[in-house]
C-alpha cells in the first residue's frame, strides 16, 4: 500500500539538512548509524568534495526568433539577442507592444531557430534589392508588411514549399546560410556565462516529410563557436530523411572533435512516422537504423505548446491524466490521421515499442529521456498559465486570441484557445557549463515539465527501504544506493526480489501544491504483447485508494472569474519509496514518475479575467492540472 510522508519536509532545493539523532516512525527507527549511511561524509561540510548534481537547472532547447522565417512572417521582430537578455531576466517589448518578464530567470536557454533559410526572410521583410527580383518574395515582401490575415498566409505558404522543397532558390543559398548561422554563434557566445547563464549553440532542422509529417530535430551542442562553425548546419535542403540528418551529425564529430545530440520534436504532428517502424521514405528499419537512432536521439521533447505527447487517452482509457493538451487533429499542415498514426506518436508506445525492437535487434532505439520545451515563435519562453504569450504574434495576449486560429490550412484549423502554456526542460547537471549540461542530456538526467517548476528526483535500485525517505537529502542516499532517472538498473543482487524506487518531488513555489507521484510502468509480456500500468506511489491527504484501486480526486479550488485557486488542498512536497508489487525477473521492463499538481487556472482564464472582450465558447478549458515527466530507468532481463 502506498504511504504518504506529506509531514517529512524536504529542504527547498531538494538538499540536505541535519536530521535529528533517533526518530521513531513506522517506517522504522533512524539511528545515528543510519545517519552514517545517508551521508558518509568524509568531513563536516556534506558539501565538500560533492561529485553529483544538488539541483536541476531549468530551462529550454526550442525557442524561435526574427531570425526563423515562418516566425518573422507571422510578426516577431524579437532576435535571438534580445531573446537571451530576456532568459537572463530581462524585460523587453513584444512584437505586438506588450511589456513581458520572466518571473525567474531561466539557468540556460538555447535559441533553435529553423537552419533553413536562417535569418534570410528579415531581408525579404526589409525588400533587399537582389531578393526583391524573385517575384515569390516580393509578393511575400507584401504580404509580410502588411500584417494580420496576410502575413498568416504567408507563414502557412512558407512552411508548405520548405515542406514541399519548393522554395525559390534565393533563400536557399548554401553560402548565405552559412554566413548567417556565423552570425549566429557570435550572438550566442556573447550570451554564454559559464557558472551563472549557459547560452547553448543549435538549431532546429526541420523536416515536414511529405507534406506537414513533423519530424524536426533540435541539434544540441556541446561546443563553443570555434567547432560549432567549422562545418554549415544541415537543413531540409539538403535532405529531409532523419537517416541523414544523423550522417551529418556524424561527419560533424569526426570533422570538428566536438559533440552533438539530436531531440525529436513533440511526435503529435507527425502522422504515425516519429516512432514508425519503417523510415519515411518507406524502407524497413534494420540494425544500423536502430543503432544509428540510438546513438544520436538520447531525449525526446514530450510537452511543449503544440500538444503533450506523454500518451493517447484512446491509448490508455484507464489513465486519467492522458487526456492532457492533447492535439490529434492532424500534421502540421493539419491534414487529417488516418486509423493507427497516434500508435507511433507518443511517448509511452514508444518507449514500449523500443523494448520490442531491442528484442529483435539487441538495441533499443527508443530509448529516450523526456523532456519539454515551448517551441514559441514569438522569441519570448513563456511556461506560466498567467504569463503566456503564445505561439507567434497573433496569439500573444489579445482578446482576439479567444477566437483566433493558431494554424490554417485551406480552412482546416486549430484554434489559438488550444495552445498550450508549455513546457520546459529541468536538468541534473554539476555545473551551470555547456559541457555539463550536455553530458546530462546525453545520460538523459533529465526530466520535462508543462511549464511549472516542479523539482524532481527519481532514483532505482535494489536495496532502498522506506526510510530511505526519511533522509534530508534524495541525491545522496539515491546515487549512493541506486542510479537517477535515465539510468539503467544493475543486476539483481542475489535475494533480491523486485526493484524499488526513491522518488521525491517538490511544488514550484509559485504554481498548485502537489496532488500525487505516479510511477508509469511499461513491458513486454511473454507473449510479445506491450503492457502499462500506472501506480499512485505517494500523494497528499488523507485519500485512500476505491474498490478499483483509483485515487480520488484531490479536489478543486479554481475560482474560474476570478482566475485565482487556493492551496488548501495538496501538499508543497511528497516523497517516498517504492517497490514494484509485480516484478517479473524473466520481462524488461522501464519506470518513470509522474508528478501531478492540484488544479490551477490555465491561461485561457487569466485571458478571461483580463480581457474584457474575450469570448471564449463553453468548450474551452479553463482549468489545468500540471505535470512533470521524469526520464524513466529502464531494466533489462539479460543483465546488459
Amino acid at each position: 500500500m502506498a504511504r504518504h510522508f506529506v509531514s517529512i519536509l524536504l529542504s527547498s532545493t531538494l538538499l540536505a539538512t541535519p536530521l535529528l539523532a533517533q526518530v521513531n516512525t513506522d517506517a522504522g527507527t533512524i539511528t545515528p548509524e543510519k545517519i552514517e549511511r545517508f551521508f558518509n561524509q568524509p568531513g563536516y561540510s556534506p558539501y565538500a568534495g560533492r561529485n553529483f548534481p544538488t539541483r536541476p537547472l531549468l530551462g529550454e532547447m526550442h525557442l524561435h526568433t526574427s531570425w526563423s522565417g515562418d516566425a518573422v512572417a507571422g510578426g516577431t521582430r524579437i532576435g535571438p539577442n534580445e531573446a537571451l537578455q530576456y532568459a537572463k531576466g530581462a524585460q523587453m517589448t513584444s512584437s505586438t507592444g506588450v511589456d513581458v518578464k520572466l518571473s525567474r530567470p531561466y539557468d540556460y536557454m538555447m535559441v533553435a531557430d529553423h537552419s533553413d533559410a536562417l535569418n534570410i526572410f528579415n531581408g525579404i521583410l526589409e525588400g533587399d534589392p537582389t531578393l526583391m527580383t524573385d517575384p515569390q518574395l516580393k509578393e511575400w515582401n507584401k504580404g509580410m508588411n502588411a500584417g494580420g490575415a496576410a502575413a498568416s498566409a504567408v507563414v502557412m505558404d512558407i512552411i508548405t514549399q520548405q515542406g514541399e522543397g519548393t522554395l525559390p532558390e534565393a533563400v536557399t543559398d548554401n553560402d548565405t546560410q552559412f554566413d548567417m548561422w556565423r552570425q549566429m554563434t557570435e550572438i550566442v557566445e556573447g550570451h554564454n556565462q559559464p557558472g551563472i547563464f549557459t547560452a547553448l549553440i543549435g538549431y532546429e532542422w526541420t523536416s515536414n516529410f511529405g507534406g506537414g509529417n513533423n519530424l524536426h530535430r533540435n541539434i544540441v551542442y556541446r561546443d563553443g563557436k570555434d567547432k560549432a562553425d567549422m562545418v554549415r548546419p544541415m537543413t531540409t535542403f539538403d535532405s529531409d530523411i532523419p537517416n541523414k540528418l544523423w550522417e551529418w551529425m556524424d561527419a560533424y564529430e569526426e570533422t570538428t572533435g566536438g559533440r552533438v545530440l539530436a531531440v525529436p520534436h513533440n511526435g503529435n504532428l507527425s502522422n504515425g512516422l516519429m516512432f514508425a517502424t519503417e523510415t519515411p521514405d518507406g524502407q524497413p528499419i534494420d540494425q544500423d537504423w536502430v543503432e544509428t537512432r540510438a546513438r544520436w536521439e538520447p531525449l525526446y521533447e514530450v510537452t511543449q505548446g503544440k500538444g503533450t505527447s506523454e500518451q493517447h487517452p484512446t491509448l490508455a482509457p484507464t489513465d486519467e491524466f492522458a487526456d492532457f493538451e492533447i492535439w490529434d487533429k492532424g500534421n502540421l499542415n493539419v491534414v487529417p490521421k488516418e486509423p493507427g498514426m497516434i500508435d507511433y506518436e507518443y511517448a509511452r508506445e514508444a518507449l514500449k515499442r523500443g523494448l520490442l525492437l531491442e528484442d529483435e535487434f539487441g538495441t533499443n532505439p527508443f530509448k529516450f529521456g523526456m523532456v519539454g520545451s515551448t517551441d514559441a515563435h514569438t522569441g519570448i519562453s513563456s511556461t506560466e498559465e498567467n504569463n503566456f504569450f503564445g505561439k507567434f504574434p497573433a496569439s500573444e495576449p489579445s482578446p482576439e486570441r479567444s477566437t483566433g486560429n493558431a494554424f490554417d490550412f485551406e480552412g482546416r484549423t486549430v484554434k489559438d484557445w488550444q495552445l498550450g502554456a508549455s513546457g520546459l526542460m529541468a536538468v541534473w547537471a554539476q555545473e551551470n557549463t555547456r559541457a555539463s549540461i550536455w553530458d546530462a542530456m546525453k545520460r538523459k538526467e533529465v526530466y520535462g515539465t508543462t511549464g511549472t517548476r516542479i523539482g524532481l528526483r527519481f532514483f532505482g535500485g535494489w536495496e532502498f527501504e522506506e526510510a530511505d525517505a526519511l533522509g534530508r537529502n534524495p541525491g545522496t542516499i539515491g546515487y549512493g544506493k541506486g542510479v537517477p532517472m535515465g539510468g539503467d538498473l544493475m543486476p539483481a543482487p542475489e535475494g533480491a526480489e523486485a526493484p524499488s524506487f526513491l522518488v521525491a518531488a517538490l511544488k514550484d513555489p509559485y504554481s498548485g501544491n502537489l496532488d500525487r507521484i505516479q510511477i508509469v510502468k511499461g513491458w513486454v509480456d511473454a507473449e510479445g504483447k506491450m503492457q502499462e500500468k500506472i501506480f499512485d506511489v505517494v500523494w497528499s491527504g488523507d485519500r485512500e485508494p476505491g474498490e478499483d484501486g483509483k485515487l480520488p480526486p484531490v479536489g478543486d479550488t479554481v475560482d474560474v472569474e476570478n482566475a485565482s485557486f487556493a492551496n488548501t488542498i495538496g501538499a508543497s512536497e511528497l516523497i517516498t519509496v517504492w517497490t514494484d508489487p509485480e516484478f517479473d525477473p524473466a520481462l524488461d521492463a522501464f519506470h518513470y514518475a509522474r508528478v501531478i499538481e492540484i488544479p490551477t487556472p490555465r491561461w485561457t482564464a487569466y485571458d478571461a479575467a483580463y480581457f474584457d472582450d474575450a469570448a471564449f465558447t463553453d468548450d474551452v478549458p479553463m482549468t489545468v492540472t500540471e505535470r512533470a515527466y521524469s526520464s524513466p530507468i529502464w531494466y533489462s532481463a539479460s543483465g546488459e
